[in-house]
């Protein structure tokens, strides 16, 4: 198959939703669990420490401290498991990937410049 051929073929399966959020962003991710018969949503919280890839392939690693060891989860952006991706909190970076925060220890380790808004005068 050609990549024309491929391209064409998961187009549909794109979610247009899923793009609003950037490396740095406080984001909460709302995954579809199945537990035997029934399914539930369970909620990730953490940073975007990066994003990779393109079109259907797209991914992003979430990071989070829980109960003082980091967990990193890698999600597909465009994944029909994800119910929907919150932002908590817009932040200001200058890189594209935010892996220094795994070598960060206590309230550092979630520390990223916010965004904030300037009132207008």
């Amino acid at each position: 198959m050609s990549q024309e051929t491929l391209k064409n073929i998961t187009q549909d399966q794109l979610m247009e939703d899923r793009s609003d959020f950037k490396v740095g962003d406080g984001v909460r991710v709302h995954i579809k669990v199945q537990e035997g018969s029934k399914t539930r949503i369970q909620v990730f919280a953490g940073i975007v420490i990066c994003r990779k890839g393109c079109g259907i392939a797209e991914t992003f690693t979430v990071r989070k401290i829980a109960s003082g060891v980091g967990v990193e989860k890698v999600f597909p952006v465009h994944s029909p498991s994800i119910e929907k991706i919150e932002v908590d909190r817009e932040s200001v970076t200058m890189r594209a990937r935010m892996y220094y925060l795994r070598d960060r220890i206590g309230k550092a380790a979630n520390q990223v410049k916010e965004k904030r808004l300037v009132d207008a005068k």
